[in-house]
């Protein structure tokens, strides 16, 4: 059974940034804002590879992230599950992400992943297994 009900899904949507947490084993999480795309039942974050975000996520697994609403009542929820780094096939990913960043109605034209590469880029791609914390609205 899926985590996202038609609600959850227009809200995500509906929002571009987050807050990304990550843990390392043994100390205490990390928390960053983040733009994020959603694919289905997950969700993607463009970073750069050694950033401690993704070495925590290398390591752990997990990550999840906050999303909130900016306008009263300030809806909330937090969507949790196993993570992954992505390096392959990520063009489209990081070109949907790009496309929240800059508010564009089309995303930018997908890079190779050489260029992505090149730059560093990855994928953080979180899949929702768990959503938690939900705050004026329905699930």
């Amino acid at each position: 059974m899926s985590a996202l009900t038609p609600a959850l899904c227009e809200f995500l949507d509906g929002q571009i940034v987050g807050v990304l947490a990550t843990e390392r084993s043994g100390a205490h999480a990390l928390q960053s804002v983040v733009y994020y795309a959603r694919d289905g039942e997950r969700l993607l974050v463009s970073s750069v590879a050694g950033r401690r975000k993704v070495t925590d996520v290398e390591l752990t697994g997990w990550a999840s992230i906050c999303v909130m609403g900016f306008e009263r009542p300030y809806p909330s929820a937090t969507f949790s599950g196993s993570a992954q780094i992505l390096t392959d096939g990520i063009g489209p990913a990081t070109a949907a992400v790009a496309q929240r960043v800059t508010g564009s109605d089309e995303p930018p034209e997908p890079q190779t992943d050489e260029a992505l590469a090149a730059a560093g880029r990855v994928i953080v791609a979180i899949t929702i297994e768990r959503v938690s914390a939900v705050t004026h609205m329905e699930r």
